[in-house]
């Protein structure tokens, strides 16, 4: 996508995504005669202004506004059918190569999630995180009586991965690790699906309306909801809500549920969320995967069960949840995703709505559609994963102009109230850990069964605890909220699922590494004021050295880290190789 906007400020103002009806300031510094004109197309190619720019000595500029939600493009050009771009110094030329840059324009009536930005958040997987009492043992599954255990990852006899190996992880567990959270700085959840499952990530719902009895009860729930409260603490919880289990209340294949199910029954309530090809046994199901039949989220009797009055939304939020990150938004309708949102808010006026979204989500495209995810009525963030791949790129690569690119495309593209509200992480539990990704990234692409033998060296481990502090000191102070994934400030290891969701064995933690990353939480709870909502503006990417400010009113910082092995002066402050530094400007 092209950056028109980069050399900015001056080009266009505002930088970046605007609301419907404001002013929007076009600027060209350029010493051709004109006339010039800014063109404007809709997302579908229909053209929207061809808007005569004015001239006063070498600058020519025009304002527009925006009466409509969407993504837009725009080009400007000359009277001999050229177009503007930029060289790489930021210089103006114009060429006849037609060059549109993105603006997406979101509805001015959009309500910000507030009290999350300048936080930082904290990602649970429940089976592997505390345990609090005996762990209860339920049939039909595996448990590890040691805790170091690697996840098991081997098909059974009939060649499949049942993930019904677990460690006995609880809500209760979570609740006696507050204390811990708290001292860290977290002030938001995130806990990935705690609901009736037969499997240890829960992904495959078995009830909505039911904590897994692994896990506890609703009254845990609620209890854990209550003691994170009074400690400052929000949480979010995982909506599943593409797809259910086979085995649940509402597909009920194997006969386990006293309701009439829609793999038993044409006349089951629940037939119409399903789309089957052959009753009952050729269904649609996410990525193929047979226990997890796909519901059609627009049937009205879904809808209104998930995002009605009284439905499961309303259920959990009224039970002290903040808000959800929405798991494979990617494949959940735009308009059910607006109903998800009314229900969020409907219950909490500033709830918070994530999207697992793992490219540009203000321009996605998913299944030949456009997605809507930023323009007000949809997302309030989403998990950050263009930063998480730029963070760890840097840090392995040293490239610092390519870090820069990255993260400012991100910056622009993105409505800076949502940018404020996604959750930055480095690892999460569908990906390798990062220090394994920065340590040794040469083995994420080796079979499970090659993966499950592999431990980081010593070499590679310490050579990874430096890198993993560099990177979770980056990912601290660009915009969004920063989001631990539970294990990585110990030393937690491994590679993609399941060796990334090993059990949080405290008594193992590297102590060094976690200093550091209480030391990382502490220097961003001392700057959130300006970490909160504050602009991003780059002065320095060269020779393996970023710098950037963040500016909020009259307070402003510059973050600085150095990936080269000498020493560099930035800002009248010496920086040793590979150390950052946080410098407070005003």
């Amino acid at each position: 996508m092209v950056l028109l906007e980069k050399y900015s400020g001056t080009y266009k103002t505002p930088c970046g995504a605007v609301k419907t009806n404001e002013t929007v300031r076009f600027c060209v510094d350029t010493q051709e005669r004109g006339p010039l004109t800014l063109n404007v197309r809709s997302d579908d190619g229909t053209v929207r202004f061809e808007k005569h720019m004015e001239k006063q000595g070498d600058r020519h500029f025009c304002e527009i506004s925006f009466d409509c939600k969407g993504l837009y493009f725009y080009s400007i050009s000359d009277s001999g059918s050229r177009f503007l771009n930029y060289t790489n110094d930021g210089k103006a030329f114009f060429s006849g190569e037609q060059v549109w840059a993105q603006q997406l324009v979101m509805d001015d009536g959009y309500v910000p999630a507030r009290g999350y930005s300048g936080g930082i958040a904290y990602q649970i997987f429940p089976d592997r995180f505390a345990i609090s009492g005996n762990v209860k043992k339920l049939p039909g599954r595996i448990y590890h009586s040691d805790l170091s255990d690697m996840p098991h990852w081997k098909p059974d006899a009939l060649g499949k991965i049942r993930n019904n190996d677990f460690y006995g992880g609880n809500l209760r567990g979570i609740a006696g690790k507050l204390d811990y959270l708290s001292d860290l700085g977290v002030t938001l959840i995130y806990l990935n699906p705690i609901f009736v499952s037969n499997s240890n990530h829960r992904y495959d719902t078995g009830d909505y309306h039911a904590i897994d009895p692994q896990l506890g009860s609703e009254d845990d729930f609620r209890y854990l909801c209550a003691k994170a409260s009074e400690k400052g603490i929000k949480i979010i919880l995982d909506g599943v809500f593409s797809h259910t289990g086979d085995d649940s209340i509402y597909f009920n294949r194997y006969g386990n549920y006293d309701s009439l199910g829609a793999y038993q029954s044409k006349d089951s309530p629940y037939f119409s969320w399903y789309r089957f090809e052959r009753w009952p046994d050729k269904f649609d199901s996410w990525w193929g995967i047979e226990t997890l039949p796909e519901v059609d989220e627009m049937d009205p009797s879904y809808t209104e069960f998930i995002t009605g009055p009284s439905g499961v939304i309303d259920h959990w939020m009224s039970a002290g949840a903040s808000g959800l990150r929405l798991d494979v938004a990617d494949e959940l309708p735009d308009e059910f995703i607006v109903k998800i949102r009314q229900a969020v808010r409907r219950n909490d006026p500033e709830g918070l709505l994530i999207g697992e979204v793992w490219e540009d989500a203000s321009n996605k495209i998913s299944y030949s559609k456009r997605r809507k995810y930023f323009q007000g009525d949809e997302l309030d963030g989403c998990m950050n994963y263009p930063f998480k791949n730029a963070v760890l790129e840097f840090i392995r690569s040293k490239d610092a102009a390519a870090f820069r690119d990255a993260v400012e495309e991100i910056c622009i593209h993105y409505p800076n109230e949502m940018l404020s509200t996604c959750l930055n992480m480095l690892s999460s539990h569908d990906t390798e850990r990062a220090i394994n990704a920065l340590a040794a990234p040469q083995y994420a692409h080796k079979s499970r069964e090659e993966l499950s033998s592999i431990i980081l060296s010593k070499d590679e481990y310490l050579k990874g605890v430096e890198m993993l502090k560099l990177a979770y000191a980056l990912i601290f102070f660009l915009p969004g909220i920063p989001m631990i994934y539970y294990g990585d400030e110990i030393g937690l290891q491994g590679y993609g699922d399941p060796f990334c969701r090993g059990f949080f064995c405290e008594d193992n933690a590297d102590r060094n590494l976690q200093e550091a990353i209480k030391e990382i939480c502490k220097k961003r709870k001392e700057n959130s004021d300006i970490l909160g909502e504050g602009s991003t503006e780059f002065f320095l990417s060269e020779n393996s050295v970023i710098g950037f400010y963040r500016t909020m009113g009259d307070s402003r910082l510059a973050f600085v880290i150095n990936l080269s092995d000498e020493p560099v002066t930035v800002l009248g402050e010496e920086i040793s190789p590979w150390r950052y530094s946080v410098i407070r400007l005003s």
